[in-house]
């Protein structure tokens, strides 16, 4: 039955609507704790999967290192490598060929931290003689080749760009800076990459990427 809403006094409409915006509020309460309980669940299944997988690839990783170093071993006693210090081999069976790849991780010491410093108060005072100011190309690029990446350490190709624009600055304090630079080049490390590849039916070599957005 319809309430007939001209025969309730002004205390009575109040009640109904505060009694009708509690209804309202009480049932977007309920929706919200039934979208907050769908997204936690999701991300709890994701999460779980996600995280099984990693470790399924550190796992491959670690035994990619064991098996292949040791295979490298019986490749230099076969005399399959050409020199004792080659770390970079190809093998096949079939349709699966593996390339295992080793290069030098270079990187810089705490000299390049005061090189750029110097060099990011040098490009501040030589762009308050450009009309372009912060816009001036030269200046935008440098900058941006001074990023660093997300462990906060400067990248080695974009500081080696830097000494590209040498000869456009032509100034002492920009040379010296990239002096400073040079010297604090220093090799960290060795990185070990495998790559996977298959023949597929029309006998082209394709590569198997186990990641995720490669798929």
């Amino acid at each position: 039955m319809s309430l007939d809403l001209s025969k309730l006094s002004s205390k009575e409409l109040k009640e109904l609507l505060a009694k009708k915006r509690e209804e309202e509020h009480q049932a977007a309460l309920k929706n919200r704790e039934a979208y907050e309980g769908i997204r936690a669940e999701l991300v709890q299944r994701v999460e779980n999967k996600v995280r099984a997988v990693c470790e399924e690839v550190k796992g491959l990783h670690k035994f990619c290192v064991d098996e292949l170093g040791a295979f490298r071993d019986t490749l230099a006693e076969y005399g399959q490598l050409r020199n004792p210090g080659q770390m970079n081999y190809t093998v096949q069976e079939g349709n699966f060929r593996i390339e295992v790849k080793t290069c030098k991780i270079k990187k810089f010491d705490e000299r390049a931290d005061v090189a750029a410093s110097r060099l990011i108060e040098f490009l501040q005072g030589w762009i308050k003689e450009k009309k372009d100011g912060t816009n001036d190309p030269m200046y935008q690029l440098a900058m941006t080749l001074l990023e660093r990446n997300k462990y906060g350490d400067l990248d080695y190709k974009s500081v080696s760009k830097l000494y590209e624009l040498e000869e456009r600055f032509n100034n002492p304090e920009y040379s010296s800076i990239m002096s400073l630079f040079k010297e604090s080049h220093l090799v960290e490390a060795s990185s070990t990459n495998f790559y996977f590849y298959e023949k597929n039916d029309l006998g082209v070599w394709v590569r198997l990427e186990p990641s995720f957005n490669r798929l």
